[in-house]
């Protein structure tokens, strides 16, 4: 594993959720450091990728695009940072870097794809999550993956109340866990529900 991560970076945060200060408790800023610079890393990746995408669909042109994404970090970051704190996430300075990056990062997993693609469409919007209704092969590339994120930080939540006095209960580290396993596995999803769509499609062609 060292070996990898000398030639690869990757956080300790998934790596070596154990590692404690000389007091014993995580060390949470690195942990925060290493969330940013992994948003800092993957940010242009999602909004670039998302974006190419709305252009090739003819939904608006790539900087438009771009610029919808690059408006929908921080539009996300908020309302992921209000859902947080409204579901019982810890409050004040000591945590407000914490609760900045893990939002930042959902935003990501959540709003960036959506608003890259579909903008301020209210219409697609309430039909890809108010009433869960994906349609074409990129409803599902965006929703499946948002969905499986939000469901992911909401089990990866359940221990942090739990007395078991483990590092990797201390806020946010389990419910990034959660949220990235979830949107892995909404992402896996969606490959597998486009690839039956585009077989059908053929099916239905031939």
């Amino acid at each position: 594993m060292d070996l990898l991560t000398n030639h690869v970076w990757i956080p300790t945060i998934f790596l070596h959720p154990e590692k404690r200060s000389h007091d014993g408790t995580a060390h949470q800023d690195d942990y925060s450091v290493e969330l940013m610079l992994s948003k800092l890393f993957e940010s242009p990746i999602v909004i670039l990728g998302f974006s190419l995408l709305s252009k090739k669909l003819e939904h608006c042109s790539l900087k438009w695009a771009i610029l919808r994404g690059l408006l929908g970090l921080p539009a996300g970051a908020l309302v992921n940072a209000f859902g947080a704190i409204v579901f019982g996430a810890p409050v004040g300075i000591k945590f407000l870097t914490r609760t900045v990056n893990w939002a930042l990062l959902m935003s990501l997993l959540t709003v960036v794809p959506t608003a890259s693609v579909y903008g301020s469409s209210w219409k697609d919007w309430q039909r890809l999550y108010a009433h869960s209704k994906p349609i074409t092969p990129i409803d599902y590339a965006v929703c499946l993956p948002a969905h499986g994120a939000v469901i992911g930080a909401w089990f990866g939540a359940w221990p942090m109340p739990l007395d078991w006095d483990r590092p990797w209960q201390e806020w946010p580290i389990c419910v990034t866990y959660g949220a990235i396993i979830g949107h892995t596995l909404g992402t896996v999803a969606s490959f597998i529900v486009i690839l039956l769509l585009s077989r059908q499609q053929r099916i239905k062609r031939d």
